[in-house]
């Protein structure tokens, strides 16, 4: 493999073509793809809705759910079969096995509808088959306020949705807050009286009347022609002149028995946009686009259309965007793109210090060059720029420059001494292929097992482990082929640099050469920000330019790395050596080592107090840590406002109480926008999976002002405006307030969720009513609620079946005349100018006639006249049974909570002893988990905890074996470079050293552990800090073969000492910005302290900075004394021997002897005597008697 490095050393230009190539690919990858917010998740689930109007939910439940369940139970690959019968519908929703044939079970599952849809009952409507995607949210919500008609403001709202559905980068654009159109045929019953007409013959007259009838064909000589009759409806007018009877000579028209109008449906609900009525239309992102070009061509778009309105219309309606995602990833990008080049710089100047000007430029070259590469395979796959490949960049920063580093510490020793150029790069790689290799391999293999990480937590960070494997495949190729290339040319221009620093010492004193040191470096800055940003320095605009805005930035970028490499040589202090030192001089941190292992006591000792420590450490953070949780938690930016109440309220009364509610959101400094709804309808927002209150009467929909905006005033805090808003909303009396923040990631904002399954309803009804208070006594948990019915009545209406047939009606009858009092006979559908698709003509009764008491003075024709329905039909109050929830075909009810931060409880452990611990979902579960084991609910009921507790046990399983994988894979990488078990285990064990890193740094960041992103910490340190070792022992490998060993791990100590540090020290110095919420803007400048987007990786930073630090500074100890422990292992067998002689641990010693006499003596049995009863009363009154009766027995055992 080795010879790849001599291959390339002998074509240096084709090489210098190649890095060329690759970095002006890597900049046209990076400008072209894709970015947004979260990575585009793929749920494998599909949704089917059976739409029924009229229908129970119990009878949706027995006629179509069970019937769709049966059907749907035996599709390969399914997960949960999750559905809903309800009023006027039934939903089936499956979820599949993440790597689903997304085709095939389309097909299969539409096959199985189609035999299910053959049991339906008559009246069903058609199936729809639904899928769901993360990326299927609205990013931009454009909305349309005024003082207009509504059909005017529908009008443009429609125009508008159609322009945004036409441009490539939208998928759709749904309208929010808008009616549908449909023709009302209001019948007036006194008419229907007074002219013997009933309604069902006027239904079956407008039926009847509105076919397109295909008559067949006519074939004749002449040719063949088609023959049909189309339907009578083009406009409303055509209802109006239809003929229902003639009476004489006069034909009564519909016209006269009813109004006919073109108008909207009933209004479900109201929508307002900053306390304006408004039509919001949600612009959906298409996948593979960019969303922040795509949010600015939708402005663009929305600002030409409003132009092109008539004048009039310009200042009646105000149109503008809100909920602009754009705004959010576009800070994201700014702020994680600061974060990158603040590590960059970090690690710059941590190298600059150790290694000079030359191997700064050449460490700093293998990072933007590792980037670039990454995304050249990025963009191939066709992956967007998310915010978790964003973060792999900041997490690699530190790790990739690893191997460059140690090629670069051994070029530059064997320069040093003497050797040229370009051999000793080349030495270098060949010298460290293997150690870099290896350490590279070993940390993929913790991030490899992270690719097949189960579930939406597993989808949502897949592209981490995918951005670090492309960038550590990346940067070995950059470290064993273009660094020593690039080194070595650079080598010989470092030759021409020299002859310059020479000259600019004898001409120029040192002050002036040190003052041209920060100049250049002041150059190598704006060299650099012009890089990033064409239009830094000379106004370039990267978007009309392309990639040739970058040319001057790069170029000036390389003319300045020259110049501070020559004024920092020509600044250099350099001290003329006048001794000559003979022999090899041990350094301080030799010496150390020497201490340890120079004898064979402190090894013993030094591994003990590592130990002592870990356990330690173990146990108090067991004691005192700060919880688990699943996700972080971050600074929300959206939140939804559930309004909620009980009782049978109208529209208006809803709308009453939400204004009361939207104007105490609306007079907060800290929200930016509010869309409020009542009733029906909200925006399609991602609630990771939550559900609004069954109660919920209406919803507030707010944003907060943009963090660019508030990060100087901390009053203006997401966290504490919510708080603020939810103290003010309570004190609305009559109404509960809920408030879910809108937070990004996979977390749910209730995690304590109860499901409990069973078939008798009463019975699950008693369980969930018992549990529900159970939630309610329990400390610390907020916001619950369950899934049950909301109290209500229902009307029944009974059909006398026998009744109704004596006078000539039947159940349909009855039905069609109980609709003009609700919702109206739906007749048919037409086209009107108005609507580009065909519009419902429903026949119903006025307004003041829909009314319950109106059934009892409707009339049927039978033979015998008109006859009222109240003579064969009764009505009844009866519970409301609105929802039907089922999972894997059974029943149940679920009970939702979130839980209360920093609280506190105290619990007593198996000892008895209290300790305080902090309260958490996982603590309340464990909690409630012990009372229902306690407390059974019955024999049918059967319970489990579902929502985050699901996905989080899922995610611990994955993550542990996870782990243990990657430790397999390592210990395999290890054992073919080492060839020894006893070697590969000792490098293994700095994973449980950086472990106990990782709790030290969680009790001193004050944080919990997150299973998502702490894991993820856990497992990459896995493959991290075992670098070091293989380092160290690979070093070692090398000493033993010509020195003894003890000096071979001195001598290890001594001269990998600084690569070590060096590697950790970068490593940490690219996440500790991070891990503090730091982000410099080096385009505008200020920085960021905690934005919401640092604190998503804060967590994940702590682990992996404290772990590899403290696993660092224990290993370069532990390291060498388990090495030593093995050398000095005759030794310690020679003490025992020694020990145990000396102790006359012979047979024929005095203490064998005893010890042999104690073993005798134990299984010797000891003499039982039986005294008969009465002996002793009887030797004390005959004591005197020597010829007493009295009788001993005495039985003496002796021992074998």
């Amino acid at each position: 493999m080795t010879g790849l490095i001599d291959w390339a050393s002998a074509r240096a230009r084709m090489i210098i073509a190649i890095v060329a190539l690759s970095l002006a690919a890597g900049v046209y990858a990076y400008t072209g793809l894709p970015k947004e917010g979260e990575p585009d998740i793929e749920i494998p689930a599909l949704f089917i809705s059976v739409p029924f109007p009229g229908i129970s939910a119990e009878d949706s439940e027995a006629l179509l759910v069970r019937t769709m369940e049966t059907e749907l139970a035996d599709l390969d690959g399914l997960k949960i079969m999750n559905a809903t019968a309800a009023e006027n519908y039934a939903g089936i929703a499956l979820e599949f096995e993440f790597g689903w044939d997304k085709t095939k079970i389309i097909a299969d599952v539409r096959d199985a509808m189609s035999k299910a849809e053959t049991k339906f009952p008559s009246g069903a409507d058609k199936y729809s088959i639904n899928e769901f995607n993360f990326s299927e949210f609205p990013v931009i919500i454009v909305n349309l306020t005024g003082k207009v008609p509504e059909r005017t403001m529908t009008k443009v709202a429609k125009a508008l949705q159609e322009k945004l559905e036409s441009m490539d980068a939208v998928l759709e654009a749904p309208i929010s807050g808008d009616r549908e159109e449909m023709v009302e045929v209001l019948i007036d019953p006194l008419r229907l009286e007074a002219y013997n007409v009933t309604a069902n013959e006027l239904i079956s007259v407008v039926r009847n009347n509105n076919q397109l009838i295909a008559a067949g064909e006519i074939s004749s000589e002449q040719g063949a022609f088609s023959v049909k009759i189309p339907s009578s409806f083009n406009e409303p007018a055509d209802v109006y002149d239809l003929p229902v009877k003639t009476n004489g000579d006069r034909i009564i028209t519909l016209g006269d028995l009813a109004e006919i109008k073109l108008t909207f449906e009933d209004r479900a609900g109201t929508a307002r946009f900053n306390g304006e009525n408004t039509v919001a239309i949600q612009v959906v992102k298409r996948r593979g686009f960019n969303l922040i070009d795509m949010a600015e061509e939708v402005k663009s778009l929305v600002r030409d259309e409003a132009r092109s309105w008539p004048k009039d219309l310009q200042v009646a309606v105000k149109v503008g965007t809100s909920n602009d995602q754009s705004n959010q990833v576009a800070s994201m990008v700014g702020q994680l793109e600061g974060s990158v080049l603040t590590a960059i710089a970090l690690v710059m100047i941590v190298v600059l210090v150790s290694l000079g000007s030359r191997g700064a430029i050449l460490v700093g070259f293998a990072i933007p060059t590792s980037f670039l590469l990454c995304f050249v395979l990025l963009g191939v796959m066709g992956v967007t720029i998310s915010n978790m490949v964003m973060f792999g960049l900041i997490l690699a920063v530190g790790m990739l420059v690893d191997g460059a580093i140690v090629v670069v510490e051994y070029a530059d020793k064997r320069i040093t001494e003497g050797t040229g150029p370009m051999s000793a790069y080349v030495e270098a790689a060949k010298r460290m292929f293997w150690p870099v290799a290896s350490s590279t391999a070993t940390t993929l293999c913790a991030f490899l097992p992270m690719l097949f990480w189960p579930g939406v937590p597993g989808q949502f960070m897949g592209m981490l482990p995918v951005t670090l494997i492309f960038v550590l495949s990346a940067s070995l190729i950059v470290a064993l082929i273009f660094l020593p290339i690039i080194g070595g040319v650079s080598g010989r221009l470092s030759r021409a640099f020299e002859v310059v620093s020479k000259l600019l010492r004898k001409k120029l004193p040192w002050i002036i050469r040190a003052a041209l040191v920060p100049l250049t470096l002041f150059c190598l800055f704006c060299t650099t920000m012009q890089l990033i940003n064409p239009s830094f320095l000379f106004n370039l605009d990267a978007e009309q330019l392309g990639i040739v805005a970058y040319i001057p930035g790069g170029l000036g970028l390389v003319l300045s790395a020259f110049l501070v490499s020559i004024t920092m040589g020509a600044a250099e202090f350099k001290r003329e050596q006048r001794k000559v030192i003979s022999g090899y001089k041990r350094t301080l941190f030799g010496r150390f080592i020497k201490l340890i292992v120079g004898n064979p006591i402190m090894p013993l000792a030094a591994i003990g107090g590592i130990i002592f420590l870990t356990i330690s450490v173990f146990t108090y953070f067991g004691q005192n840590n700060y919880g688990v949780e699943f996700f972080v938690e971050s600074e929300p930016e959206q939140a939804i406002v559930y309004v909620r109440a009980r009782g049978n309220l109208s529209l208006k009364e809803k709308d009453e109480i939400v204004k009361e509610a939207e104007k105490i959101v609306l007079s907060h400094p800290g929200v930016d926008s509010v869309f409020a709804f009542s009733g029906a309808g909200g925006l399609n927002q991602n609630t990771a999976g939550a559900s609004s209150p069954k109660d919920t009467i209406g919803q507030i929909q707010l944003e907060t002002i943009p963090w660019e905006r508030r990060k100087n005033n901390p009053d203006l805090d997401g966290n504490l405006v919510i708080a603020e808003l939810m103290a003010d909303l309570q004190k609305i009396p009559g109404i509960k307030i809920e408030v879910l923040e809108l937070a990004r990631g996979p977390s749910s904002p209730k995690p304590v969720h109860l499901r409990l399954k069973g078939n008798d309803w009463n019975e699950l009804l008693l369980a969930t009513q018992k549990m529900r208070q159970v939630f309610e006594n329990t400390e610390g948990l907020t916001l619950i609620e369950d899934t049950r019915p909301l109290p209500g009545i229902d009307w029944q209406i009974k059909v006398d079946v026998e009744k109704a047939g004596r006078f000539g009606a039947d159940v349909t009858t009855v039905g069609a005349m109980v609709q003009l009092v609700t919702r109206g006979v739906l007749l048919d559908t037409m086209r009107v100018d108005s609507s580009d698709e065909e519009v419902e003509i429903r026949v119903r009764l006025p307004e003041n006639y829909r009314i319950l008491s109106t059934l009892d003075t409707l009339k049927v024709r039978t033979k015998d006249g008109l006859v009222p329905l109240s003579n064969f039909i009764t009505r009844s109050p009866v519970k409301k049974l609105a929802e039907i929830n089922r999972i894997d075909q059974k029943r149940f009810f679920d009970i939702k909570a979130g839980v209360s931060d920093g609280l506190k409880t105290t619990r007593i452990d198996a000892t008895g002893q209290e300790n305080e611990v902090f309260i958490n979902a996982n603590e309340r579960i464990a909690h409630l988990t012990d009372y229902l084991e306690k407390n059974p609910l019955g024999p049918d009921i059967s319970w489990e905890w579902t929502g985050d507790q699901e996905d989080q046990a899922e995610s611990q399983a994955f993550l542990s074996t996870a782990f243990s994988a990657a430790l397999a894979l390592m210990f395999i990488i290890l054992l073919a470079q080492f060839n020894s078990f006893y070697n590969s285990a000792v490098v293994l064990l700095a994973v449980i050293l950086s472990t106990v890193g990782v709790l030290i740094g969680m009790l001193v960041m004050q944080q919990p552990f997150s299973v998502i992103m702490t894991g993820t910490g856990i497992v990459a340190l896995a493959g991290i800090v075992v670098n070091n070792n293989i380092v160290l022992i690979d070093t070692y490998q090398e000493f033993a073969k010509y020195l003894p060993r003890i000096e071979a791990i001195i001598r290890t100590a001594e001269q990998r000492i600084r690569p070590v540090l060096l590697t950790t020290i970068t490593t940490m110095a690219g996440l500790a910005p991070m891990m503090f919420g730091l982000s410099l803007n080096f385009i505008n400048g200020g920085y960021s302290i905690d934005s919401p987007t640092s604190l998503w990786w804060k967590q994940l930073a702590t682990a992996v900075v404290f772990g590899l630090g403290i696993a660092t500074m224990l290993t370069l100890v532990f390291t060498p004394s388990l090495l030593a422990i093995r050398i000095w292992f005759f030794t310690y067998v020679a003490w025992t021997g020694r020990f145990l002689a000396r102790v006359g641990a012979g047979k024929s010693g005095k203490s064998a002897q005893d010890w042999a006499l104690r073993r005798a003596a134990k299984r010797q049995k000891n003499t039982e005597i039986i005294w008969e009863d009465g002996f002793l009363a009887g030797s004390l009154v005959r004591k005197n008697d020597k010829e007493t009766d009295f009788k001993l027995n005495a039985k003496t055992h002796a021992a074998e």
